[in-house]
C-alpha cells in the first residue's frame, strides 16, 4: 500500500495536535535560558576529578567568562574505587568507579540556595597487568564519569532555570 505525502504530513499535524494545548514547551524553547546557563560561576574541588568537572560543566553551561555571573555553582565531589572481577590470585582484573557530585547553585550576590542537587555515576573499567595501561584506565573512567555528571547536572539546571524565567 503505497501511502501519500499529503496524508504523512496530515497525520503528522494530526498527532501534534494534542501538545498543543497541554501547555507543553520544549526545555530550550525557553527565552533566555542559555544566557542564565552561560551566567554560572562553577566551583570545584582542587585535584584532576574536580579539573575534569568543572572544564565538562563549562562547556555544557557555555559559560562566558566576560560576562559578570549570575549565579555560583559549587560542587562538592566524592570518588570511589572498587575491585569486582578477581582472579583466583586475588588481583582484580576490573575495578568499579563511584563519582559522586553534590552541587548546590546559589546566586553570585548572597549564598543562600536556590537549588541543591546530587548525581552519582557509575561505571567500570578493566585493570591490566600493565601499571601503566591501569593507570590510563582509571584516568580515562573518571574522565566520563565526570561528563556524564556534568551532562546530568546541566540538564537538571536547565530545567531548573526553565522553570524560574531564567
Amino acid at each position: 500500500m503505497k501511502v501519500s505525502g499529503r496524508l504523512l504530513r496530515g497525520l503528522g499535524l494530526a498527532a501534534c495536535l494534542p501538545l498543543a494545548g497541554c501547555g507543553f514547551t520544549p526545555l530550550y524553547a525557553t527565552p533566555d535560558l542559555g544566557a542564565g546557563l552561560a551566567a554560572v560561576e562553577v566551583t570545584t574541588p582542587e585535584g584532576r576529578a574536580g579539573a575534569l568537572m568543572r572544564e565538562q560543566l563549562d562547556d555544557a553551561l557555555g559559560r562566558r567568562s566576560a560576562l559578570p555571573a549570575a549565579y555560583r555553582l559549587d560542587v562538592a565531589l566524592s570518588e570511589l574505587r572498587y575491585p569486582r572481577g578477581v582472579r583466583v590470585d586475588n588481583v582484580a582484573t576490573r575495578y568499579e568507579y563511584v563519582l559522586t557530585a553534590a552541587y548546590t547553585l546559589s546566586p553570585a550576590a548572597r549564598r543562600e540556595p536556590l537549588k541543591t542537587g546530587r548525581v552519582r555515576v557509575e561505571l567500570t573499567y578493566d585493570s591490566a597487568d600493565q601499571p601503566y595501561a591501569s593507570v590510563v584506565a582509571q584516568q580515562d573512567a573518571q574522565a566520563r564519569a565526570a561528563q556524564e555528571a556534568a551532562r546530568r547536572i546541566h540538564l537538571e539546571l536547565a530545567a531548573f532555570l526553565a522553570g524560574q524565567g531564567s
